[in-house]
């Protein structure tokens, strides 16, 4: 970059990805400077030895104090908290977003507690691992992903373009869509798989003393991969759940009901319909592939070594 984005950037929540955010935009040089905070004493004392910000704040106040933009990179359901926090303290014209996977919900609380003279974006990168806290993140985790914002009536087209820059300026391809029609997309592509990689993992887990710990044992890939899913941070998944209820809800009915044929195509020996739905659901396999999502590799391009 010729010259940063921003003079100042404080990142309320120091996690996976709001370390990660700090780690970016320092590499990038895309502010003058880097402030971070978080509510835990442990977590900003982990966040000062590992050095990714030029100022790890004590206070909310400290850390919002003159920023341009305040990134609020905290679990769904304490946004509106961290909101509350740092509003008295918000330069007039400060530009807020955060990285919430439920935007419609979100709008409302952190809309609540913000000042008039703050400007709001909302907004989700839509990237992440299974592993957490300040120690997980690292600057190119948003490269080649997507991020959605989800502009509101607090949110003028200047400040869009800028929060707009700054996600492209970390790797990502942004999109602009509704909140409401992000809700259910995300429901879809990540909450429900989430929900039911819980389940199938809890399942497992009832099952292990009557097959002699052989679930863990004899992992295969289907069952591997949602155990790294169900490993993700247990508190930013039921505040998902709990603030996307209504699009949630919804799919999930509408997987019940497919889930139900597929039982009547198995009761019945129905076998030409089980594989034309395998058919056209492997298709989406190829899609997602074929936009730049994943890997073709073997085994989901895993490296194996001696480890394996």
């Amino acid at each position: 970059m010729s010259e940063p984005l921003f003079d100042k950037v404080a990142v309320v929540g120091l996690g996976l990805i709001g370390s990660s955010i700090a780690r970016g935009i320092e590499e990038r040089g895309l502010a003058a400077s880097v402030a971070g905070f978080d509510g835990s004493d442990d977590v900003r004392a982990r966040a000062r030895a590992l050095g990714f910000c030029a100022l790890i704040a004590d206070t909310p106040e400290d850390a919002v104090k003159n920023a341009e933009l305040v990134v609020l990179a905290v679990p769904v359901g304490a946004m509106a908290s961290a909101a509350k926090s740092i509003a008295p303290y918000l330069a007039d014209g400060a530009i807020v977003t955060d990285v919430g996977s439920v935007k419609a919900a979100v709008i409302r609380s952190v809309g609540d507690e913000l000042p008039a003279s703050a400007v709001f974006v909302p907004g989700h990168p839509v990237a992440g691992t299974e592993h957490s806290g300040p120690e997980a993140g690292f600057a190119e985790l948003f490269e080649g992903r997507w991020c959605v914002l989800t502009p509101c009536g607090r949110s003028p087209e200047a400040a869009v373009g800028k929060v707009t820059a700054l996600w492209t300026a970390l790797g990502s391809t942004v999109e602009t869509m509704t909140p409401e029609h992000h809700d259910i997309v995300l429901a879809i592509t990540s909450h429900i798989p989430h929900l039911i990689a819980y389940n199938i993992v809890g399942t497992a887990a009832d099952l292990e003393d009557v097959t002699q710990s052989e679930v863990i044992k004899f992992s295969a890939g289907g069952f591997r991969d949602f155990t790294r899913i169900a490993a993700s941070d247990p508190v930013m998944w039921r505040d998902v759940f709990l603030n996307n209820k209504d699009a949630v809800l919804e799919v999930l009915g509408r997987f019940s009901e497919d889930l139900a044929a597929l039982q009547r195509m198995i009761r019945w020996d129905d076998g030409q319909s089980l594989q034309d739905h395998f058919t056209r659901t492997r298709a989406i396999r190829r899609g997602i592939i074929d936009a730049g999502q994943d890997t073709p590799d073997a085994d989901f391009g895993r490296p194996h070594g001696h480890e394996d």
